[in-house]
């Protein structure tokens, strides 16, 4: 992204970083919209006419815990959250469909996340694609003078209460999600989407942010 978009944000008071006590103090709060599980073509089909139609998405992954040394496993989940349904897509089912890969290729439709580089460096691992209209939250942050940089941490500082980790370390390739499970990733991919809007609201990104190629 073009640092001409990001404006610094030191007058606002992010001045130090709040601290795990402060971040732990304020209540949690989830993603309570509405959750799609695909794990079929007919339903991979159907969650891409929606997102094909979005401005801007959050996205997310989450890979199976390594539990010996050597083990390095791929991604289990790919989270992409639109303005009213989040999608969460097993790749166990699917492996990497084609048309997940437009979405992830399209320049138009803006995904926005925490470490999004080392998500999509996995994701090449799949199978290869174009990325394309990928925002970083962590370099905003950075580059707006915000002291906290995780994804904890910044709906921390900007939306004012925490979110839950206690599922990220459960076992992501499951052929069945728990309920625990699916709330956790949903939630994940929908903050990302609120901190970028945040963001932007508060004249951090210029409203016609734009990409470099």
């Amino acid at each position: 992204m073009k640092n001409k978009n990001i404006r610094p944000i030191e007058r606002l008071g992010f001045d130090r970083r709040m601290t795990k006590e402060e971040i732990n103090s304020l209540p949690i709060k989830g993603y309570r919209g509405k959750i799609e599980v695909v794990k079929s073509k007919t339903a991979m089909d159907e969650a891409f006419d929606e997102l094909s139609r979005e401005r801007l998405i959050g996205f997310d992954t989450e890979t199976r815990p390594n539990f010996s040394k050597g083990q390095n496993n791929l991604p289990s989940l790919i989270q992409l959250a639109g303005s009213e349904t989040v999608y969460i897509f097993q790749l166990r089912h699917l492996d990497f469909p084609k048309a997940l890969r437009r979405i992830l290729a399209d320049k138009k439709i803006i995904k926005t996340g925490v470490a999004i580089d080392y998500d999509l460096m996995q994701l090449q691992r799949l199978g290869s694609f174009s990325e394309g209209g990928f925002v970083g939250l962590t370099r905003i942050a950075k580059y707006a003078g915000i002291k906290n940089h995780g994804l904890r941490g910044l709906a921390a500082v900007l939306l004012g209460f925490r979110i839950s980790k206690g599922a990220q370390r459960s076992n992501w390739g499951s052929d069945t999600l728990t309920q625990k499970q699916i709330n956790y990733a949903a939630t994940d991919a929908w903050v990302g989407r609120e901190i970028f809007l945040r963001l932007q609201e508060m004249g951090v990104i210029y409203p016609d942010l734009v990409f470099d190629d």
